[in-house]
């Protein structure tokens, strides 16, 4: 039987405690450290090149085999995960929202994420959400506010009803003009900081990322706006990858061996097939499994979450070790 390979995903990597903002959804930097020596002791970490050879050629990866992806081109994965990766000799893929790096504007959902890591009370932000529906319900012809809370409101994985129902709202459900102007009035009362000023502390630099790509780290695509990639057409698409790849060509990416991660999870049959279109090696999603490196596998690779493996390096091994071959 051909091994797979656990695909695992990272967001914020920080010393929470003594951070700006103590709440946000992130993994503390001890628990990262401690997960990659858990890693390395039951794992084979491989890189993304050998994960793209195997599904290239039908070679075996070593049993066991492990890959770290790292989404949204966060400051902290410089500056924290790249020193500790190095010094365990592991490669980590870092995927890459153009925009952020190069315009300096934060993307609608950190803004989300800040606003929601401001303040203990979600409820002051739904009531808040409450307020602004009704104040824009006649101009954008909205529902009463209970529509889209009893609609949204349902708790996930990780998050409760409240939260669930503030990011559903602002990242999907109103339209875009809406979402933006909302999003930005809530950043501007719970954060306010300039969104310049906040975006040079979020995000990498392109110097940091080719340093990080000279060092031997895979840099991949997460699009240029960060667009949910199944809710746009052909032509936005097309947009949002082309110029991606120029970005990742600007920075000395190796275009043959080029990778995706789609924003959100979300993927459709058109950006497969755009993505094959443009030569893209490999894609993850955001489905929970362990990955089988195989030809129809290839744009559909699942991932666990950080928080699906244990943060202690002496843990015994779980569930999801034991589905790994």
């Amino acid at each position: 039987m051909k091994s797979n390979v656990t695909i695992v995903m990272y967001h914020y990597v920080r010393d929470l405690a003594n951070s700006r903002y103590p709440e946000i959804k992130g993994l503390d930097l001890p628990c990262f450290v401690n997960q990659i020596e858990y890693l390395n002791k039951h794992y084979n970490v491989i890189t993304t090149e050998e994960l793209i050879h195997s599904i290239d050629t039908g070679e075996s990866l070593p049993p066991k085999s492990a890959l770290l992806t790292f989404d949204d081109g966060y400051i902290d994965h410089y500056t924290n995960v790249f020193p500790i990766l190095s010094n365990y000799g592991i490669q980590g893929s870092f995927y890459i929202p153009v925009k952020a790096i190069k315009e300096h504007v934060v993307l609608d959902v950190n803004k989300i994420h800040f606003i929601l890591a401001s303040t203990p009370d979600k409820l002051m932000i739904v009531k808040d959400l409450e307020h602004l529906l009704e104040k824009y319900r006649t101009t954008y012809q909205l529902y009463p506010f209970d529509h889209y809370y009893d609609m949204l409101a349902k708790a996930s994985r990780y998050d409760s009803k409240e939260v669930i129902f503030i990011k559903r709202l602002l990242q999907v459900e109103l339209i875009e003009e809406l979402r933006l102007k909302i999003v930005e009035e809530l950043f501007v009362k719970y954060v306010g900081m300039e969104e310049h000023v906040f975006a040079k502390e979020l995000y990498m630099t392109e110097d940091q990322l080719i340093h990080m790509q000279n060092s031997g780290m895979h840099i991949g695509s997460h699009g240029f706006n960060h667009y949910w990639w199944n809710h746009l057409n052909e032509k936005d698409l097309a947009s949002e990858l082309d110029l991606s790849m120029s970005f990742l060509h600007d920075i000395g990416v190796d275009m043959k061996n080029w990778t995706a991660c789609y924003p959100y999870g979300s993927f459709d049959e058109q950006a497969v097939r755009m993505l094959s279109s443009r030569g893209c090696k490999m894609a993850v999603t955001t489905q929970v499994d362990v990955a089988e490196p195989i030809e129809k596998m290839r744009f559909l690779l699942p991932r666990l979450d950080t928080n699906d493996l244990p943060k202690e390096k002496n843990s015994t091994i779980n569930d999801w070790y034991k589905k790994a071959i």
